[in-house]
């Protein structure tokens, strides 16, 4: 034991660490290709994962995907007990599924209600990842960021209300823009017709 830490490891893949009445500190780094499991057995341990930090206390846990830029810190200079196990990717069963099906549970939220306030913060909590590994894989699997893909589908709704006849003020408030203008500006970008050259357009192809 060294400043009251054990490490140990299974094969090249698993590595445990056994922390016990520890006062050790980890600056800022990242674990290539492994998954980081932490469950807190005594004491209290801060986490600061994407400018966010947040305490763990005995009985809690936590996981950090691989390549996620995290610290460890105590928790005013106080001791803790703790079990930290890093696994490889490729001992995880069935990573590629996992995510995947993940990705497509924030994407069919997004689809459904792109109106609602739903920070990236938010939308990582929701499926159990860290908002960069986030906002990365869903990048992969869907070809943009998931505020890009939210700011899509709330102009695809627009769209659909302006063809019901709505005004484009109404429009604006339905999709969630804080204000036409904005709406306006993402509308334009988008389908490179202001809301309102829009519905002059649907109205008159359909009168």
């Amino acid at each position: 034991m060294k400043n009251n830490i054990i490490y140990g490891r299974t094969n090249q893949n698993i590595e445990c660490i056994y922390y016990k009445d520890s006062t050790q500190s980890y600056p800022v780094h990242t674990h290539a290709n492994h998954f980081t499991l932490g469950l807190v057995s005594d004491g209290a341990v801060c986490v600061v994962c994407d400018d966010e930090r947040k305490i763990y206390r005995a009985g809690a846990h936590f996981c950090i995907p691989p390549d996620t830029p995290h610290a460890i810190e105590t928790v005013h200079g106080t001791a803790y007990s703790m079990i930290s196990v890093c696994i490889s990717v490729d001992e995880m069963p069935n990573r590629a599924g996992m995510e995947a099906t993940c990705m497509e549970k924030l994407k069919k939220r997004i689809l459904d209600t792109p109106e609602d306030v739903f920070l990236v913060e938010d939308m990582a909590r929701s499926i159990g990842m860290s908002p960069y590994h986030m906002i990365r894989q869903f990048k992969a699997a869907c070809g943009l960021t998931p505020h890009q893909f939210q700011i899509q589908c709330r102009v695809r709704k627009g769209q659909k209300l302006l063809e019901e006849g709505k005004s484009v003020t109404e429009a604006a408030y339905a999709t969630g823009f804080c204000d036409q203008s904005h709406f306006d500006r993402c509308f334009h970008r988008i389908v490179r017709l202001t809301p309102g050259e829009y519905r002059t357009h649907t109205s008159t192809e359909t009168a």
